[in-house]
């Protein structure tokens, strides 16, 4: 692990912590760079220049996603105006660092597509949790999509607003319900009548009517990968398209619901249009069946899922994307309808990267590894979906030397433990590498395999930096645990 530089903001009790409350513990200067360790102030916004991002082709044949928020400039990779290597040498590596402008500029094609419509965007905050980027949706005016009680505690210290909250998930816990429901929640995705009437029951309890939407699964195939896909037949996700008209019937009977929508999610990283067109189709149906047996239904949730690039993939734009869709709801006749949407990954996702180090080259007989600090802790995806990241040097000088191709590696003790397999790198011990489209996915399900820390993570927003998550150490971890007592 690279270590961070001494601080450049004093020795103050309150440095270096994440942002809770929106008040800055201090700023700094250093070579015409800002850093601060809590949000709560404004930069220079945007996407880096055209020269900036033109840099990029003389990488060579790696791929990079995030432009034009992330790219080169002068040889030396930016992630809007701060050069990554000195965030790193400030903040240490591991280190995630998140572009403001980019999160913004995907948020602004979901606002555009629903420009003129009675629409409610929620994030969808497992994708990525951590209170700053919560902070920039909610200041956004997005609602968000919650999986966990925990998830609720979140949103609500990062300021969003209770009554933008869908609550989806398959099992959600009663006391989950019960703190959900003092909160004042919009809306419970329910998924299974089960879950209905533990719901129903809890709410009677505390003399409050839940506002339920049912998710259906309309065994539409997303074309994903099979851990992330959750709208067929064989996954566990929502009711049955069949079995949905009679479970809101029994809802309509329940005097402590209150039947406001109804919710359909296939998958993530979806980068084809035509799953969304058949699943849509499928939800306007029992739209008519269900409004036909005199339940109405306020707004129709379409979930999310739309993918990211990652290695060349091509997604449909999101405002393109529900043009499409949209015409095919005023076709139905619904366009009174409120709509609510569930993106995530493409909000965030390519936002993001994870700085590393390069601690070893180790070459072998049958394959040269290049070890980094980071690792499946920090960075599940290759591991759990043997999913695919840009791995890029920092410095773009470094391309210049001759390319040898790498197992890039982290030291989790795990042969699972990769990041990406024959890489053509040119790099040595000491260089720093950027890890790209790391901005879903990963923090959010990082863990303390081996008692590793979790990274610092960094948000950025122009020419300011501020710090939204220190980095871990062994007493943070083991603060919870006791010994025993003989």
């Amino acid at each position: 692990m690279r270590p961070k530089r001494p601080t450049l903001f004093g020795s103050s009790p309150g440095a270096g912590q994440p942002f809770i409350n929106g008040r800055p513990c201090g700023v700094a200067r250093r070579s015409g760079i800002r850093f601060a360790n809590s949000t709560g102030g404004s930069g220079i916004g945007g996407p880096m220049n055209q020269s900036a991002t033109s840099a990029a082709s003389r990488t060579g044949e790696v791929h990079q996603p995030g432009q034009p928020f992330v790219g080169y400039r002068s040889g030396i990779l930016h992630i809007e105006s701060l050069p990554l290597h000195a965030l790193a040498e400030q903040y240490g590596t591991p280190l995630f660092v998140y572009s403001k402008a980019a999160m913004l500029a995907a948020l602004g094609a979901y606002q555009r597509g629903f420009a003129g419509r009675n629409a409610q965007i929620c994030y969808a905050m497992k994708a990525n949790s951590s209170l700053g980027v919560l902070q920039v949706f909610a200041e956004a005016g997005c609602g968000f999509d919650i999986v966990s009680g925990g998830e609720l505690q979140r949103v609500l210290a990062a300021g969003g607003r209770a009554e933008t909250i869908i609550f989806s998930g398959v099992g959600k816990t009663r006391s989950e319900m019960h703190a959900a429901l003092a909160a004042g929640i919009g809306c419970f995705n329910v998924e299974s009548e089960a879950e209905l009437d533990v719901l129903a029951a809890t709410a009677e309890a505390m003399r409050l009517q839940a506002p339920v939407s049912i998710r259906v699964n309309p065994n539409i195939d997303p074309k994903t990968h099979p851990y992330i896909s959750t709208g067929l037949k064989g996954n566990k996700f929502g009711v049955a398209h069949e079995d949905a008209l009679r479970i809101y019937r029994h809802a309509a009977s329940l005097k402590a619901l209150r039947i406001v929508g109804i919710d359909c999610h296939i998958g993530s990283q979806i980068t084809d249009s035509t799953p969304y067109l058949e699943a849509m189709e499928r939800v306007l149906d029992l739209v008519d069946a269900i409004e036909a047996a005199g339940i109405v239904l306020a707004h129709i949730d379409f979930g999310g899922g739309l993918g990211i690039d990652y290695n060349g993939d091509q997604p449909p734009a999101a405002d393109a994307l529900w043009q499409r869709l949209l015409a095919r709801i005023d076709a139905r006749g619904y366009d009174d309808k409120k709509l609510m949407i569930e993106p995530g990954r493409s909000l965030v996702g390519n936002a993001g990267v994870c700085v590393t180090e390069v601690l070893y080259l180790k070459p072998g007989e049958q394959k040269n590894f290049c070890i980094v600090d980071a690792a499946m802790n920090d960075l599940p995806r290759p591991a759990m979906y043997q999913a695919f990241h840009a791995i890029v040097p920092l410095r773009e000088a470094q391309t210049q030397r001759e390319k040898t191709a790498y197992d890039v590696v982290g030291p989790v003790c795990e042969s699972g433990d990769w990041l990406g397999h024959d890489r053509q790198l040119a790099v040595a011990a000491g260089d720093l590498l950027a890890v790209l489209s790391a901005g879903a996915y990963c923090m959010s399900m990082a863990s303390n395999y081996n008692t590793r820390g979790r990274a610092a993570e960094v948000l950025v927003d122009g020419a300011v930096a501020y710090l939204i998550r220190q980095r871990e150490d062994a007493a943070d971890q083991m603060r919870g645990e006791r010994l025993i007592q003989r």
